[in-house]
C-alpha cells in the first residue's frame, strides 16, 4: 500500500551530517548545564529538558529518554517532553510505546494537533487503523486545510474498506494533491474498488506522474482497462507490469503476467501468431496451471489453430519429456527428425 505522510514530524537528528563543530558545540553544552546544576545542588525542569534534548540531537536515545522522563514530570516542561518522548519511541520503532505517549499528551488537551498526528501515525504502524480514522478525523476537524492530512486520511479509509469516502477525501483536496502521484494512485485504488471506470484515468494519471516501475499498480491497471474492454492497451500495461517486476512476488510472477497477454492475444486478436509465443513464454517461466489452459480450449473467441497449439503446450506440461531424451536431442537434433519420419 501508498505509505503514508510522516516525515515532516518525525525527522530523526541527521547525525550523519553533523558536523564536528555541532558535537563539540553539544557536549560543551553538556557539560555546562551538569555543572550549573551541580552548583545549585538542583537541576531544573528546563535543565533536565535541555539535555534531553542535546542527547536526542546526538542520537543517543536512551540518555535522551532518561532525561526528558524526569523533565515529563514537571508542569513547565511536560508536554514538550512528552512529545519528544513519543518522537524517539516512533524512530525507534516502538509504536506502542509512542502511541501511549502521544495519548497521554490528548488526556490533557484533546485538540493538540501535533500528538492528534503522532498518535494517529503510530497507530496507523501498529495497525490500529479504527484509532488512526478517529484521531485523523479530529485533526481535519482542526485543520480542514491540511491536504497531507487529508491524504492519510484517505489512505486510512481505504484500508478500513471504505473506499467511497477514501475517494471523497481525496477528491476534496484534488487541487492540492493533484501532482502527487501516491494520491492519484490512492485516488485510482478506491475507485477500482468500486468498480467505477473513472479508475482506469485515475492509473493513467498515476503513470504520468510516476515511472512505470511499480509492477502491482500496472497489474491493477491493466486489469481496470480489459474490463472495460480496451485490451490493446490492456496488453501494453500486462506486458509493462512484467518488464517492471524485477522478481516474482507471492501475488505476481512474470509467468502469469505473460499468460494474461497470451490469455487476452487469443481472444481479443485471435490472428495474432504472438499469442502461443507468449504461451510459450509463460511454460520457460514456469505456468503450469493446465486447468486454466484448458478453459482456453472452451473459449468459442479462440481458433482452431491456437487451441492445437494449446493443447500441445497442456500435453508437454503433462508428459515432459524424459532428461535423457532432451539431452540426446539437443546433441543430435537429426535423431528427432528421423525418428519423426519413422
Amino acid at each position: 500500500m501508498t505509505a503514508f505522510s510522516a516525515a515532516r514530524f518525525f525527522k530523526a537528528p541527521r547525525r550523519n551530517n553533523m558536523t564536528l563543530w555541532s558535537c563539540c558545540f553539544l557536549s560543551v553544552f553538556l557539560c555546562l548545564i551538569f555543572a550549573a546544576s551541580c552548583a545549585s545542588n538542583a537541576a531544573t525542569a528546563e535543565e533536565y529538558y535541555s539535555i534531553g534534548m542535546a542527547y536526542y540531537e546526538l542520537g543517543k536515545f536512551q540518555e535522551a529518554e532518561r532525561w526528558l522522563t524526569r523533565a515529563s514530570s514537571m508542569d513547565k516542561t511536560m508536554t514538550a517532553s512528552e512529545y519528544n518522548l513519543g518522537r524517539i519511541a516512533f524512530a525507534s520503532g516502538r509504536y506502542e510505546d509512542a502511541a501511549k505517549h502521544f495519548e497521554k499528551m490528548l488526556a490533557r488537551d484533546p485538540d493538540n494537533v501535533m500528538a492528534l498526528k503522532g498518535a494517529a501515525y503510530s497507530r496507523i504502524k501498529n495497525g490500529d487503523m479504527s484509532r488512526a480514522r478517529a484521531y485523523y478525523g479530529k485533526v481535519l476537524e482542526l485543520v480542514p486545510e491540511s491536504a497531507d492530512d487529508g491524504y492519510n486520511y484517505a489512505l486510512v479509509l481505504y484500508a478500513l474498506g471504505d473506499y467511497a469516502e477514501s475517494e471523497e477525501t481525496l477528491t476534496r483536496y484534488g487541487y492540492a494533491l493533484e501532482e502527487k502521484s501516491d494520491a492519484a494512485l490512492l485516488l485510482a485504488r478506491a475507485q477500482k474498488a468500486q468498480n467505477k471506470p473513472e479508475a482506469a484515468d485515475s492509473y493513467e494519471k498515476w503513470l504520468v506522474l510516476s515511472p512505470p516501475s511499480n509492477p502491482q499498480a500496472l497489474y491493477e491497471y491493466a486489469g481496470v482497462l480489459e474490463s472495460l474492454e480496451l485490451f490493446a492497451k490492456a496488453i501494453e500495461q500486462y506486458r509493462a507490469a512484467r518488464d517492471a517486476l524485477a522478481q516474482d512476488t507471492e501475488t505476481l510472477t512474470k509467468a502469469a503476467l505473460a499468460f494474461d497477454v497470451a490469455r487476452l492475444l487469443f481472444t481479443a486478436d485471435p490472428e495474432n501468431p504472438d499469442g502461443l509465443k507468449e504461451l510459450d513464454m509463460a511454460v520457460a517461466a514456469g505456468f503450469k496451471d493446465t486447468d486454466l489452459l484448458g478453459t482456453l480450449l472452451e473459449d468459442s473467441q479462440i481458433t482452431n489453430d491456437n487451441k492445437t497449439g494449446i493443447q500441445e503446450i497442456i500435453d508437454t506440461i503433462l508428459n515432459p519429456p524424459a532428461p535423457e531424451a532432451e539431452t540426446a536431442l539437443e546433441s543430435n537434433p537429426q535423431a528427432g527428425s528421423d525418428a519423426q519420419q519413422e
